[in-house]
């Protein structure tokens, strides 16, 4: 499945690390050095203001959507992958 992440922009929902809200990032040392240490491998999708980040396996996205309908996309993909793991149960 894919997450869409904003201006026409999607990803594989595998690849999601981990999804952090922009204003929350700002007050936290850790987040602030992991973000300058791999700047390299940022992608700035928000035109305008950037409410979330997401970390997938190789790149750092600055998303225009917030970080809670991100999460929520991701565990919808998430509910459907699992659904569609399951394997036929045979009810006769």
């Amino acid at each position: 499945m894919y997450i869409h992440l904003g201006d026409n922009f999607v990803i594989p929902s595998k690849e999601v690390v981990m999804i952090i809200d922009h204003h929350s990032s700002k007050t936290s040392g850790i987040v602030s050095e992991f973000l300058e240490k791999h700047q390299n491998h940022t992608v700035k999708l928000a035109n305008g203001e950037t409410k979330s980040i997401v970390v997938t396996t190789d790149k750092i996205y600055f998303s225009p959507l917030a970080s809670g309908t991100l999460k929520k996309r991701a565990k919808f993909t998430f509910d459907i992958d699992m659904v569609a793991d399951e394997p036929f149960k045979n009810h006769s």
